[in-house]
């Protein structure tokens, strides 16, 4: 159970954030990328795909949102009060996962609204979603070195209190 000097929670550490930098609003950059280099018919599959993801996003808001946020809460405050005050590392570690990627999952949400209210089209929307994966990008360089300094910090307590 200690969570921060397992190699494969590094690993799903990593592998969470470069996937979430790299699908932004279910879109893979790889497309976002070909739509700019040439117009025409890439331009029309993304603002086609971005239109079913954010409607299929803001629809599962809607229905279920508000029983997602209760329990995802529950889920975090769970996780956090049972990794601080219990001192149990899985705990520490999920939360230090979980909460960020919340965060991600609300300012998708936002964006994806944004993207429905304003329906931009070409530039506009390539450029909405560069800055989306920007901002997923600076979440998890925070989140990445904020878990690297807690999971250093657990190391040596342990390491200093088991000797």
């Amino acid at each position: 159970m200690r969570s921060f000097s397992n190699l494969w929670f590094w690993i799903a550490l990593a592998v969470m954030w470069s996937t979430a930098s790299h699908w932004v609003l279910g879109v893979p950059n790889d497309m976002i990328v070909r739509a700019r280099r040439s117009a025409g018919q890439a331009e029309v599959d993304l603002e086609d795909l971005v239109r079913i993801n954010c409607n299929r996003l803001l629809y599962i808001a809607q229905v279920s949102g508000l029983w997602l946020l209760g329990l995802g809460c529950f889920i975090l405050t769970g996780l956090f009060t049972m990794g601080l005050f219990y001192d149990v590392q899985l705990a520490q570690a999920l939360f230090l996962l979980g909460f960020p990627m919340s965060l991600v999952g609300l300012l998708n949400i936002s964006t994806a609204r944004l993207i429905v209210d304003t329906q931009p089209k070409g530039e506009a929307l390539r450029k909405r979603l560069s800055r989306q994966r920007t901002y997923t990008q600076i979440i998890g360089m925070i989140a990445i070195f904020c878990t690297s300094l807690w999971g250093m910090y657990q190391n040596l307590r342990d390491i200093i209190f088991l000797q």
